[in-house]
């Protein structure tokens, strides 16, 4: 019995998606090849290492995973579903043994016969995979779920995070756990789940900022306002704040004005924003290409996240209305983390831009995710 096979029937896809994330990666190419010129230099001795990296790791590897993506009937991964969580599970739990690669204090990536990714990337597909299908099968799909759906929910969260926790990856464990919570409360919480998993993800927030003093220092300069009239006695004054990056970050963006002082001419890139070629990427694009480019990059990012609600509602079939929805919160959720921070709404915190910040790996699960929303675009009735 065949697991994937291709489908032929079905209409035109979304050209809209399509448009917008081609749009998006092209210009992210340009972009990062201003934001990484210099530091490329510096550090390799040649302009495009980053450009040719993010080519070939992570554009050409995409290209291939979105057209698979787009051609294996969606409803054949609801089949490998668990294989392919227990895979990725496996090589989170590999990074920690000799083929693991450490950089910076972390341990985030493997190097397997010269291949180097990261496992924590692909956990982006395959953990909202795996909830879809579970959430969408006819043992589990009631009108809110059990709780024992709700435990092994838990479970399976508590397995995953702690895996890329200990990386350490924080911002990842918010992405990822993020997305897989929205797939279980819109798939059918109730209420009572609602509240308690809020309340769970805020014990376990307060608990990682307040063993880690960096994160409060992060966190202090926007928790303080929001306590100080209310309760000053819950005010951080334990640490210092640290504002440094967002206060770069901010004097890259207002530099750029309307009109930007143009590609390739950013001073901020050189040695003030941490990660110009990724963390910080969208202030050095509102810099050199000015307020309005910018927005019309947040206009792609709104205008892919609205045909992605459009094609939820269109979906008959609870599989594939999951997978839009988990798959397109995976996106949502780094392209708003990566805006706020950048433009000073939150914390600064090392967050990609989708489709546009250097990292082959990142790239590559991008497209391999919208071509699966492509996939399911293709099979949803039009209305």
């Amino acid at each position: 019995m065949k697991i994937l096979h291709l489908q032929s029937f079905g209409h035109k896809p979304d050209y809209i998606i399509i448009g917008a994330v081609t749009t998006l990666v092209l210009s992210g190419v340009l972009f990062l090849a201003s934001a990484s010129f210099d530091l490329s230099k510096q550090q390799y001795g040649e302009p495009y290492w980053y450009l040719r990296s993010q080519l070939l790791h992570g554009l050409l590897p995409g290209i291939i995973g979105f057209v698979v993506a787009y051609l294996v009937y969606y409803r054949s991964l609801k089949k490998v579903a668990l294989i392919l969580l227990a895979v990725n599970v496996i090589l989170l739990i590999m990074v920690f043994t000799p083929l693991g690669v450490e950089v910076n204090n972390a341990r985030r990536w493997l190097d397997i016969g010269g291949f180097t990714f990261q496992p924590s990337e692909f956990l982006k597909f395959t953990l909202i995979v795996y909830l879809a299908s579970l959430f969408s099968s006819s043992r589990l799909r009631t009108k809110t779920h059990t709780w024992g759906a709700y435990g092994l929910f838990l479970v399976v969260m508590a397995v995953v995070g702690g895996l890329i926790f200990a990386q350490p990856a924080t911002t990842m464990v918010v992405v990822i756990l993020g997305a897989a919570t929205v797939v279980y409360l819109f798939g059918g919480a109730s209420w009572k789940q609602i509240v308690l998993t809020f309340l769970i993800f805020t014990v376990v927030v307060t608990l990682l900022a307040l063993v880690t003093p960096y994160r409060l220092r992060r966190l202090a300069p926007f928790w303080n306002p929001l306590v100080e009239n209310i309760a000053p006695s819950l005010s951080i004054t334990s640490v210092s704040s640290d504002l440094y990056h967002q206060e770069q970050a901010r004097i890259a963006i207002g530099t750029g004005g309307w009109w930007g002082i143009g590609f390739g001419k950013s001073t901020t890139k050189y040695t003030l924003l941490p990660e110009p070629e990724g963390d910080s990427i969208f202030s050095v694009i509102a810099e050199e290409m000015g307020f309005v480019v910018a927005s019309g990059v947040v206009m792609l990012y709104l205008i892919l996240f609205w045909r992605a609600t459009v094609l939820m509602r269109r979906s008959q079939e609870e599989f594939g209305r999951l997978l839009v929805l988990g798959l397109t919160s995976v996106v949502a959720l780094q392209a708003i983390i990566h805006i706020a921070a950048n433009t000073g709404l939150l914390p600064f915190t090392g967050v990609p831009l989708p489709f546009i910040s250097h990292g082959g790996t990142a790239l590559a699960v991008s497209l391999t995710i919208m071509g699966v929303v492509a996939n399911v675009s293709r099979h949803a009735p039009l209305r």
